[in-house]
């Protein structure tokens, strides 16, 4: 049996562990676009289907903590929408997490593989691209409605499911160990590793203003780029935020970041076209608009304070990571070729300085949106 042909079998002997009242699958195959999980999409006789992933458990050294994290973000959320009524939009669906043979939320396979498989959104596809500032707008109301659900859960709750996740000196200090080792320099190298440099002091702003408690710890989501974003085929409005393994405490300026970062590349993270990667300011405001409409009543000044700050750090950060992966052989994203993590920091570098030339420009979007948002205060 060829690799390819074990990994699916293994693939379905998971998938059957979570199915239930006789039904039999009638089909499965590879699903998405992750860099990190193995997921499926598996289809059943009876005409339901489920998503199903084996979770990368060199990345997520606690499963059992991330499985505990989504089941109290979801439930909470659920509650939430219930209390909240005509104010929640009832189009908007919950990721919910289905049982195993046991009971659990996920299975151990006999090679000590962990799997878990989640509901499928009805009727939604996730976002390929943003196609245009419509699409950029629902991407924002989406994780402006994920922070309205989860603001009022207490983030102590949760596991820090990523220790150190999304610090910029942890990941400065991993870095600098790795590149005591490493041997490819060249020009490429050179500008990577001066970009960073020049940045170092400046990039722990927002760890600084932690600690200096002038932002607050919230639950974030972690990940809300914009291809886990679920959007309604006939109505083209976002119904859901998947992928929920990184929610845990943290700062939602981490979250926003990541979502501009995501949304306002012009041209996409895997190209090879550097001269074409640009921070779109138009998307960034329709971003923005739809984040801060849908966020309501729980943003202070402070938030929107540090947000130019977010929107410039997440780009590097992210480069910074790709970088110091490449440098260390591949062993966290998955890689199609051996330059490809650093083919992805340089897109990363470009972005972020394509941020840093429009800062007043980007600074006059954020007071645009923190005016109109004060005004909906109660």
């Amino acid at each position: 049996m060829h690799e390819g042909e074990q990994k699916m079998d293994r693939a379905i002997q998971a998938a059957e562990n979570f199915i239930r009242h006789g039904a039999t699958i009638a089909g499965i195959k590879e699903y998405g676009h992750g860099i990190i999980h193995d997921t499926y999409l598996v289809k059943l006789d009876n005409g339901a289907r489920f998503i199903l992933q084996r979770l990368n458990t060199h990345v997520f050294v606690n499963p059992a903590a991330v499985m505990h994290n989504i089941r109290l973000v979801c439930n909470h959320m659920q509650e939430r929408m219930k209390v909240s009524g005509s104010d929640i939009d009832a189009t908007w669906q919950i990721l919910q997490s289905l049982a195993a043979g046991d009971g659990r939320n996920f299975s151990l396979a006999a090679d000590k593989s962990f799997w878990r498989a989640f509901s499928f959104i009805r009727g939604a596809i996730t976002l390929e691209e943003i196609a245009s500032l419509h699409d950029a707008r629902e991407v924002g109301r989406a994780l402006g409605l994920f922070h309205l659900l989860v603001s009022d859960l207490k983030p102590g709750l949760l596991h820090v499911t990523l220790p150190g996740f999304h610090n910029i000196e942890n990941y400065l200090k991993h870095y600098d160990e790795v590149l005591s080792l490493s041997y490819k320099k060249g020009e490429t190298g050179k500008f990577c590793q001066q970009f960073v440099e020049n940045r170092r002091r400046w990039a722990p702003v927002l760890e600084k203003a932690r600690k200096e408690k002038l932002l607050r710890v919230r639950v974030i989501h972690g990940d809300p780029k914009f291809d886990n974003i679920m959007i309604n085929r006939k109505t083209e409005q976002a119904v859901s935020i998947i992928d929920l393994d990184t929610v845990m405490p943290g700062l939602m300026q981490y979250d926003i970041g990541d979502c501009l970062r995501s949304c306002c590349n012009t041209a996409g993270e895997e190209t090879s076209n550097l001269s074409e990667v640009r921070f779109d300011l138009e998307r960034c405001r329709a971003v923005l608009s739809g984040y801060t409409g849908a966020a309501r009543y729980f943003l202070t000044d402070r938030d929107f304070d540090f947000l130019y700050d977010a929107v410039r750090l997440l780009p590097f950060e992210l480069g910074l990571r790709f970088y110091t992966d490449f440098l260390e052989g591949n062993v966290y994203f998955k890689v199609n070729h051996a330059d490809q993590n650093l083919e992805r920091a340089l897109v990363q570098f470009k972005l972020a300085e394509s941020v840093e030339q429009q800062e007043k420009g980007l600074r006059k979007v954020i007071e645009e949106c923190r005016e109109a948002y004060m005004k909906t205060m109660p």
